[in-house]
């Protein structure tokens, strides 16, 4: 009696201990590991359309998915409309490119108290049809404002994003600089995505001003080519920033999941992703990481 009893202890300590094996040693039942499954694993991207139209957002974000177990939303947006979404509380965290409208989202309040970080950079560029009816490439090759003054003067036809995106902030600032209100038939108001914009100069044999980015990967299908570029004023420049939403906008911020993201994206092996990326298909890198 005394050996079955002493039998059956063995045996349940044996099952005790294999099941501790298990769960304390990275194991999970049929539900998942839910020891390491953030609570609340969905997160609102608010950015810019910029990151997704030069697909770098498709080419790194599954790595935060994976470490994180956070599930991304992204709301691909003009920097303007993504910041509105962040006051109202209706994005978690913005990756976006517009540095002074930034600076007032964050001195506004609508910020968590780490505020802004750099995340990386590229710059602006000047497209046009082949056969460049202003003479930019010839003229201002390296000059954005006599770019802009010149197909003002020539009545080109440009296409302007219009959306209050970041890129359309930009070419409003180069526009003020040149001392010009750009209106009439030849400026046309896209109000859409630099994808769209891209396309729709082509068809219309215009002028347009796109991120480098967006450009190396929408380009190479249309008869458009870079006439204008690296002013070394830098006024083309284009610094990206990262923003976690203030919590206290409401109770549906995920400010776990938003911090989880700022600090993964500033981390030097999500930069090592983003200085890698379009070095092999376009033998430069689409994006230039700077995060301090």
């Amino acid at each position: 009696m005394k050996k079955r009893v002493i039998a059956a202890a063995m045996v349940m300590m044996l099952g005790i201990s294999s099941a501790f094996a298990l769960t304390g040693c990275g194991g999970s039942d049929e539900s998942g590991d839910a020891a390491s499954a953030p609570e609340n694993p969905n997160l609102r991207l608010a950015t810019t359309t910029s990151t997704k139209d030069s697909g770098l957002l498709d080419a790194i974000l599954p790595d935060f998915e994976e470490k994180t177990g956070y599930t991304v939303e992204v709301i691909s947006v003009g920097s303007g409309e993504a910041m509105e979404l962040g006051e109202q509380g209706e994005a978690d965290v913005l990756l976006v490119h517009s540095p002074a409208a930034e600076k007032e989202f964050v001195d506004g309040g609508h910020a968590d108290a780490d505020g802004r970080l750099d995340v990386m950079y590229n710059d602006f560029v000047v497209v046009g049809p082949e056969a460049d009816p202003a003479g930019i490439e010839e003229n201002a090759k390296e000059d954005a404002l006599k770019a802009f003054t010149t197909i003002e003067q020539e009545q080109q036809t440009f296409v302007s994003r219009a959306d209050d995106s970041g890129t359309h902030k930009k070419e409003l600032e180069i526009w003020e600089e040149a001392g010009i209100a750009p209106k009439g038939d030849w400026y046309v108001e896209a109000a859409a995505g630099m994808g769209d914009v891209i396309t729709m100069t082509d068809e219309m044999k215009g002028y347009t001003l796109s991120d480098r980015a967006t450009w190396l990967n929408v380009g190479g299908e249309t008869e458009l080519k870079i006439v204008s570029e690296k002013d070394p004023s830098g006024v083309l420049n284009n610094q990206y920033g990262v923003i976690c939403v203030n919590p206290e906008k409401n109770e549906n911020i995920n400010a776990d999941g938003a911090k989880a993201f700022q600090e993964w994206i500033v981390s030097d092996e999500t930069q090592k992703l983003i200085g890698e990326y379009g070095q092999e298909e376009y033998g430069e890198a689409l994006f230039i990481p700077n995060a301090k």
